[in-house]
């Protein structure tokens, strides 16, 4: 019995000790989590409400996970330093093991520091500013992203609507900064330009909001990119609102700083100060779990406190939510039990010392393990990469009435988008068409895009610097008055009042000389350019040449102005007969082909007309005469000899169509070369001007002496002038007594000098290329394109010829080198078709004649007896060609008879009629051959 009692003991202690044994490795291990949020805040809350729903989510369905995060929170006061307190407290005297928060950039930045000292991942879901990258900690986690992940968004919309000028106005701290950077640089690469950057204090007044609002006023630009929270975003809107600068002309464009958070803005300032608002914001995927956490979410705040009225979810709380689920699993994963702080010699014991605190023995282990988890959350893919969220697709949102209502999208591969298509997502198609977009409703109930910029009334007129000239005063002119006012007159100024008409909205500006005080030119036109390069003048008006060098500095519109240089010269009389004149009408090429032509053709003729016609017949040389004099007679119409053969007039029709051609054309180029060769210009080639070191003349502070440098001139030989007269003069005295040869100028100024001396100068030699004239203003000027626009409407109309007549006059088109100089000998190139068209007819009538002189000589060819070799069956065929056709014969004496006995046309009308008298003449005379050819 003791036996078995003791037993019965030993059972019962074995299995007491085996099921501690169990409970005790069931049980999970407790890691220590801080969380360091501003618990007064709607954000803060929401972030700790979702991360205390994640882990209980998430250990629901991982029950067998063997860690579970254990939350001590901490209130960070809204305070930078309320925030390091919290953190530092957590991390000496709790030793946690990871650290969720903070909520700003501003409360980020040190806490990033403290983890990377204690080797402890610092996690924040809604710290977003760029710039906290720039510490570089390893321990740093953004579970959310960063604001430079919108800017190219941002940038597409603005590209998509053309505007070349944008505000940023942001506040000044750390959130408002760090985006700026990234900002300028997606702006710039879309050639968008930023003025003026303007600032607000985080604690800024009504007051200090106004002013700024007000010196925003003056400036041109009118599209304004907003970034800041809602706190103080919702304050400027109300004040911009009462400034009236929530009019059709201006476009606001908030961050997601403020789109993310337009829930929590009173609905008063929506409807009223917001309205035209657009913005983007982070695309969330619907999703089944997304849709079943908000009603979650909501059940939860409710039996919280049935009085609350907290904004609903949004983005941060979706970010915090799968933050806590990523570091519950990256716990798991990392395999931490009872993880300790490794702590330093002689450690302090205060509770605020920063050298009192240890080294986390498993912040390497998971930091690793979190960096490399991978789900789907709530807010989309949850991937770290560098340290943070990649960017996913952007909703483009416009605020209409109470709400945003999404008008597109943007995605890093395909640009704007009416509607996303990841199925059909193509790479290497990025688009910003402004047409992608929907409707968007503008402030002021605005449904037409606003042009982005205005001159304001309260603002400075614009400064147009004009040159001041001594020739050529048509293109500009400048006077003073007695009280030194000043007139300013011209062609290039009434263009541009013209263009500035046609502007859809009003520009002021005045007219500033560019000039000295005591009314003489400040400089060139090179240092006009840089005069409103450097801001001296808003832009400058005149007879300023597009240049590419001048580019580099300013912006010009497009041309209004014929373009090109030209080079003109004196015209001489050339009164010189040359003997052979007659024969420069046509080349050498042309004449022989005509000659051959003619030959050939007498030839052809001969053989068609030389057994049927006693013209074409007898001695040898009488019959070689024939041909050349029937050939050469053709040219004035004066060959006697009658043609029978319907092939022979055949072909003649068509020469004498092509006699006629080029007797005409050599006597119109004989013509010309008698008459109006008589003036041509002295010179026509530029390297004759350089090979006999002519002296040439060019415009003064012109872009001429560069040209004619490049082209290799010597410097010595280059003269100016800078009147129409004092060119004439330099002309009259010649290049041999300090004259000019020849002059280079632009094609504008070259015809107003022709219009004044139109029968002494002529325009020769090639064009070198120019863009003209055009208006010049500072790099990025919005008002570049519109005026170009403008120019385009203006210069096609009427008005613009008007004001050249009225400046210019009627005379400006004189002859050109083309009319002038020498005609050119006529070649073959203008007459080979009719050559061709004559040579196929020619050989098409000798293959015609050769198959019938054969047939009817059929006989002969296919012989077939002793005497019947191929040398005397074509010695035959020869003599049979050589003697008369007396079947032709016959019936031709017969007709000539009838005609002699006077029986006129009747009787040929009879005997034509008469086919069995005919025919029977016809056997005689084959009869009578017939017995010669057998004797």
């Amino acid at each position: 019995m003791k036996l078995e009692a003791r037993l019965v003991v030993l059972v019962l202690l074995l299995n007491t000790l085996s099921m501690n044994s169990a409970t005790a490795q069931s049980t999970p291990f407790p890691v220590r989590v801080g969380v360091v949020l501003d618990m007064d805040n709607y954000v803060g809350k929401m972030g700790l409400n979702c991360i205390t729903m994640a882990l209980s989510d998430f250990y629901t369905r991982n029950g067998h996970y063997r860690t579970r995060l254990v939350l001590n929170k901490r209130d960070s006061e809204r305070d930078v330093v309320g925030a390091a307190a919290a953190a530092l407290d957590l991390l000496k005297n709790v030793e946690v093991q990871a650290v969720i928060g903070p909520l700003s950039s501003m409360q980020a930045n040190f806490m990033i520091n403290l983890g990377n000292k204690s080797q402890v991942p610092i996690i924040t879901f809604s710290a977003t500013s760029p710039s906290l990258l720039s510490i570089r900690s390893p321990y740093f986690v953004r579970a959310a992203l960063s604001d430079s992940s919108q800017v190219k968004a941002i940038a597409a919309i603005v590209q998509a609507f053309g505007w070349r000028e944008v505000v940023p106005i942001y506040v000044d701290n750390e959130f408002g900064q760090g985006i700026i950077p990234y900002l300028a640089d997606a702006l710039e690469q879309v050639n968008v330009r930023i003025p003026y950057r303007s600032t607000i204090p985080s604690s800024a007044t009504d007051d200090e909001i106004v002013a700024e609002l007000y010196k925003l006023m003056t400036m041109q630009t009118r599209v304004f990119i907003v970034h800041m929270r809602t706190t103080l975003g919702s304050r400027l809107f109300t004040k911009a609102k009462l400034l009236g600068m929530m009019s059709e002309d201006y476009v606001w464009i908030i961050t997601d700083g403020m789109t993310n958070e337009l829930a929590s803005i009173d609905r008063s300032v929506m409807e009223e100060d917001m309205q035209g608002v657009i913005g983007v914001k982070p695309h969330i995927p619907k999703s089944e779990e997304l849709y079943n956490f908000r009603v979650k979410y909501r059940k939860e705040l409710h039996q919280q406190n049935p009085a609350n009225h907290d904004p609903d979810l949004n983005i941060f709380g979706l970010w915090a939510y799968d933050s806590a689920v990523a570091l519950a699993m990256a716990v798991e994963k990392a395999r931490i039990r009872n993880a300790t702080f490794l702590k330093k010699a002689n450690g302090s014991t205060t509770s605020t010392d920063l050298e009192g605190f240890g080294v986390s023995g498993v912040g390497t282990d998971l930091i690793q393990a979190l960096s490399s988890i991978t789900f789907r959350g709530l807010a989309g893919d949850f991937k770290l990469v560098d340290g943070q969220l990649q960017s996913p697709p952007y909703q483009i949102v416009n605020v209409i009435g109470a709400r945003p209502r999404v008008v597109g999208y943007w995605t890093k591969d395909n640009g704007i988008v009416r509607e996303l298509n990841f199925a059909k997502s193509t790479r290497n198609m990025y688009s910003t068409n402004k047409s992608n977009i929907g409707f968007i409703m503008w402030p002021g109930d605005g449904k037409v895009p606003p042009k982005g910029w205005v001159i304001p009334i309260n603002g400075k007129k614009l400064k147009i610097g004009v040159p001041v000239r001594d020739g050529f005063s048509e293109f500009m002119h400048v006077t003073w008055n007695s009280n030194n006012s000043t007139n300013v007159e011209g062609y290039c100024k009434e263009v541009f009042d013209m263009v500035i008409e046609a502007l859809p909205y009003g520009v002021q500006y005045e007219y500033v000389p560019f000039a000295r005080s005591d009314h003489t030119k400040a400089g060139s036109y090179n240092e006009l350019v840089c005069a409103v390069s450097q801001g001296k003048f808003d832009a400058a008006v005149g007879d300023v040449t597009i240049v590419a060098n001048r580019t580099k500095y300013v912006d010009f519109t497009l041309p209004y102005t014929e373009s090109g240089v030209s080079m003109v010269v004196a015209i001489k009389n050339d009164k010189s007969k040359n003997a052979w004149v007659f024969l420069r009408p046509l080349t050498w090429k042309l004449w022989l082909t005509s000659f051959s032509s003619f030959v050939f053709m007498g030839f052809l003729i001969w053989i068609l007309e030389r057994r049927i016609n006693e013209d074409f017949r007898g001695p040898l040389w009488h019959q070689v005469g024939t041909i050349f004099w029937f050939a050469f007679s053709t040219i004035a119409f004066a060959h006697k000899e009658r043609v029978i053969s319907n092939l022979s007039r055949f072909l003649l029709i068509l020469w004498f169509l092509v006699v006629l051609i080029l007797t005409q054309s050599y006597t119109a180029s004989l013509t010309s070369m008698l008459t109006v060769q008589e003036l041509r210009p002295a010179i026509t080639d530029v390297n004759e001007l350089i090979r006999n070191k002519e002296n040439v003349g060019y415009h003064n502070g012109s872009f001429i002496l560069g040209l004619l440098k490049s082209m290799n001139f010597d410097e010595s030989r280059l003269v100016a002038y800078n009147f129409p007269e004092e060119m004439d003069e330099l002309f009259r005295k010649g290049s041999a007594n300090g004259g000019i040869a020849a002059a280079f100028d632009e094609i504008p100024y070259m015809k107003l000098f022709q219009a004044k001396y139109c029968s002494k100068y002529a325009m020769v030699g090639p064009t070198y290329k120019t863009a003209g004239f055009g208006f010049v203003f500072p790099i990025g000027s919005p008002l570049v394109p519109d005026i170009s626009r403008a120019i385009l409407n203006v210069t096609e109309g009427k008005k613009m010829m008007e004001i050249e007549k009225k400046w210019f006059g009627n005379d400006t088109k004189c002859a050109d080198s083309s009319n002038i100089s020498s005609s050119g000998s006529l070649g073959l190139e203008s007459f080979w078709g009719l050559f061709m068209i004559v040579g196929i007819a020619g050989a098409l009538a000798f293959v015609i004649y050769v198959i019938r002189f054969l047939y009817e000589n059929w006989h002969v060819v296919r012989r077939s007896d002793a005497d019947a070799t191929l040398g005397s069956k074509s010695l035959e065929l020869f003599q049979r060609f050589n003697s008369k056709d007396l079947t032709f014969h016959a019936f031709n004496n017969s007709k000539r008879r009838e005609n002699q006995n006077g029986c006129g046309c009747d009787c040929v009308r009879r005997v034509m009629h008469q086919p069995s008298r005919r025919t029977h003449q016809a056997t005689m005379a084959h009869q009578v051959l017939k017995r010669k050819r057998t004797t």
